[in-house]
């Protein structure tokens, strides 16, 4: 009998997949594709993916070698998510190894066995545990402790730690620092049931008429693919929306995937679903350690659970029965990977909702302009919720700085208004989308200022560290006591950040509890969900925060949110600079009267007469996104043509442009239908100590441009190897940085 060749997708960066021999033992009833292969590779023995099984290979039979072991006894990838893999290395052009071990967790990729093992004990909380809770002092500096004591107190007869996942960062630790305080304690399972449904399920709400023919028009197409815009106003009840069309699902016996963008909106999404679905869930996302996100993995495969949670890589997910999937805040950037396989989440998730068959539900309250004119060319199809559940959207209020005296950039008006929201004893929300106390320190006698060391960017001044950091490359060094060039000690830190927010409001505020969220205070782990509830609970007044108090946040009793610094997104050097602005203003908005009070938002600018700034503020976001679309289409940019960049870094200038002058005379040629932009260097040259270019490739037709990237792409990989040159190609490239 011949041997049997089989074709290996390895985990690497090389473009091509891998002949190898099948084991001279191995039954060839025991080979599909899917299964995990440890395969010789150079000097070392690593895990690869089989993708085909051949009786001949095109390179000479006698150079080939012989696959080590077979790891699976099932596939681990099925044909769907192969089917997905495929499509997604073809699109954007990167090597088929990495992109399939992308899909994968990572102790699979290490060659974990693929099953789920034995159930583990469930967890109660004990009499201690609860007096510990009842008592304020006990827990007050252990707020995830609390957090996980508080859900424990659900289920007094216990609950299997797969459960868990998600309510906290690191479950597992946890659990074992409350052991030791004999909080709670671990009991024999109940069944063999791994994840225990909640004790009892919360009441719907009640719908009104635009969710209700939402619901309607997407369940009549729970047997098709669909794609539906969700397009509903913060506070609109898209969540509400989410929850009766999984419940649709569940009931046909199906699954439902939900994909949000960052893990800080997942711990709240998941208390709703929980509260509601009887079903069992499970959560993917980087917060959680690698075992969790591996039996999370494999009960989403083996259809234990029947809703999978996840931040952008669970779009890889393994589903047995899959029925719907949901992108929620889909205009989010975060769902587009930026390093490695930049695939866009929500772009694969439309084209697997396609292959499988299935409706994908697209929601936000403030639309990528590629969704929007997607609905305009009929490919989706839009479903409107035009009002707030039980309240209406806060009016938006624009503060001329121009002329205006400043206190710390902070407006009289806006002081003010924060005085009189706090006088009522209601919260008050400002953002600011720049972190530590100013973007600058600068000497007033020469002209000095903090510049990186090794990047074409200032380095932010950060007080209560007393340090300057680069917010780019992450260098970091303690903040200058003189100027080191002409030793003047008068150095000033000029801009604003949250920390000097925070400063100068703790000054005009004193008696007033404040909170400030961004990256800087909430590295340890579970403080960002320990301050969110403290917030939800009514505790500060003041609250100071990045983007990352924006979005799907519900803080009742919000009712003033002011936008610090709005001129940040007009001007901005990317084209999407004004439709982030747009987001980032409507999103920020949203979190103001949520409840039973009216809300209000102030916007501080100095272009009050921005066009578009002016549209969004009068007429809402629909009718900003159809002038920012015109004036796309205008300028021939996304949506209405299609781009790919080229990138290539250097540790001199001249290697990263000599790669892309290269790279653009390969092109010429090719290039029917393209056309062909640069190289030029990238809007921040030196990052990280490296030079960095770009050519940027556009095209009116799709077909085009990947027509001429599948000839241009393996001349870049064959006839030009400057090892000194680090390059990648980003398709559909949502940064031009």
């Amino acid at each position: 009998m011949p041997e049997l060749i089989l074709r290996v997708a390895v985990p690497s960066p090389l473009p091509q997949t891998f002949d190898y021999l099948a084991p001279p033992d191995c039954d060839p009833a025991a080979l599909r594709p899917g299964l995990r292969i440890r395969v010789p590779f150079g000097r070392r023995r690593i895990i690869g993916f089989l993708l085909e099984i051949n009786p001949r290979t095109e390179r000479n039979p006698d150079s080939l070698r012989s696959v080590d072991a077979i790891i699976d006894t099932e596939p681990v990838l099925s044909p769907e998510l192969i089917a997905l893999l495929e499509w997604a290395r073809h699109y954007y052009h990167h090597p088929p190894g990495e992109v399939f071990a992308t899909a994968l967790p990572v102790l699979l990729r290490q060659g974990e066995p693929a099953l789920l093992p034995v159930p583990t004990p469930c967890w109660r909380i004990t009499p201690a545990g609860q007096n510990a809770l009842a008592a304020p002092a006990a827990l007050r500096r252990a707020p995830v402790q609390r957090l996980l004591l508080d859900h424990l107190l659900q289920y007094p007869d216990g609950i299997a730690i797969e459960s868990l996942l998600g309510v906290v960062r690191n479950t597992a630790a946890t659990l074992h620092a409350l052991h030791e305080k004999t909080w709670v304690e671990p009991i024999a399972p109940a069944g063999e049931s791994w994840l225990d449904p909640p004790p009892a399920r919360g009441p719907s709400l009640i719908l009104n008429e635009a969710q209700a023919a939402a619901i309607a028009a997407v369940a009549a197409e729970l047997e098709r693919f669909q794609v539906f815009l969700l397009e509903g106003v913060t506070g609109s009840g898209k969540t509400e929306v989410y929850l009766h069309l999984i419940e649709a699902v569940l009931a046909r016996d199906r699954q439902a995937l939900v994909l949000v963008p960052e893990i800080g909106l997942t711990p709240q999404l998941l208390a709703r679903f929980r509260e509601r679905l009887p079903e069992p869930l499970a959560v993917l996302h980087s917060g959680l350690g690698d075992r969790e996100r591996l039996n999370a993995w494999l009960l989403a495969r083996d259809g234990i659970a029947r809703v999978v949670v996840g931040t952008r890589s669970a779009v890889f997910a393994p589903l047995q029965r899959p029925g719907l999937l949901i992108v929620d805040e889909e205009h989010d950037t975060s769902f587009k990977q930026q390093e490695g396989f930049r695939y866009h989440a929500r772009d694969l998730a439309v084209i697997r909702g396609q292959q499988l068959g299935v409706p994908v539900v697209l929601g936000s309250a403030t639309p990528a302009l590629e969704s929007c004119h997607n609905v305009q060319r009929r490919r989706y199809r839009l479903l409107r919720l035009p009002e707030r559940v039980g309240g209406t959207e806060p009016p938006i209020e624009i503060l001329d700085l121009r002329r205006q005296p400043l206190t710390e950039g902070l407006s009289q008006p806006l002081l003010e208004r924060i005085q009189a929201h706090l006088a009522r004893d209601e919260q008050v929300l400002l953002f600011l989308n720049r972190r530590g106390f100013a973007p600058v320190l600068f000497c007033h006698e020469c002209g000095w200022s903090s510049q990186c060391r090794h990047c074409d960017a200032r380095m932010t001044f950060h007080l209560r560290q007393r340090r300057l950091l680069c917010h780019h490359c992450g260098d970091n060094r303690p903040a200058d006591a003189a100027c080191p060039l002409c030793g003047s000690i008068d150095l000033r830190a000029l801009g604003h950040g949250t920390e000097r927010l925070e400063t100068v409001l703790r000054r005009e505020f004193p008696s007033t509890a404040l909170t400030r969220i961004d990256r800087d205070s909430t590295r340890r782990r579970g403080s960002l969900e320990a301050l969110l509830a403290d917030i939800q609970a009514g505790g500060p007044r003041l609250l100071i925060g990045t983007q990352m108090l924006a979005k799907g946040h519900h803080f009742p009793a919000v009712t003033l949110v002011g936008i610090v610094d709005a001129d940040q997104g007009l001007y901005g050097v990317d084209f999407r600079a004004s439709e982030r602005m747009a987001q980032l203003i409507l999103q920020v908005a949203g979190r103001a009267g949520r409840a039973d009070k009216p809300g209000t938002v102030l916007i501080q600018t100095h272009h009050p007469n921005h066009p578009l700034l002016k549209i969004l503020v009068s007429q809402g976001y629909p009718a900003f996104a159809a002038a920012a679309l015109t004036e796309r289409r205008a300028a021939w940019l996304p949506p209405f043509t299609h781009q790919a960049l080229l990138r290539a870094e250097a540790v001199a200038a001249e290697q990263a442009t000599a790669f892309l002058r290269a790279g653009l005379a390969l092109a010429e040629p090719l290039a029917d239908g393209v056309e062909l932009l640069g190289p030029a260097p990238a809007p921040m040259e030196r990052r990280a100590g490296r030079y960095r270019a770009q050519l940027l490739l556009q095209a009116a037709q799709r077909q085009d441009l990947h027509r001429f990237l599948d000839l241009w792409v393996p001349l870049l990989r064959t006839q030009h190897r400057d090892h000194r040159v680090r390059w990648s190609l980003d398709v559909d490239p949502i940064e031009l940085y």
